[in-house]
């Protein structure tokens, strides 16, 4: 039983750590998108916040799924 509660415990931390360097690439992107003019770096940066958005939804409905509060990490 100990074994599971730990095994649990790093799941939730290791997807709360997802959650922090997901929010964190988002943020990069999304500064990289505002800043470019180059019409490629654009479409670029489009794709890229697509890509890292649909990670972040998805580890937001995991963590929602595990009953793992992570208000801080909203859209």
């Amino acid at each position: 039983m100990k074994r599971k509660t730990i095994a649990l415990a790093y799941d939730e931390c290791h997807l709360l750590s997802e959650l922090e360097k997901t929010k964190w690439a988002l943020d990069s992107a999304q500064s990289n998108f505002e800043n470019v003019v180059e019409p490629d770096l654009i479409d670029c940066y489009i794709y890229e916040l697509q890509a890292i958005q649909m990670r972040y939804k998805f580890l937001l409905e995991k963590a929602k799924q595990s009953n793992i509060s992570a208000k801080e990490y909203r859209i």
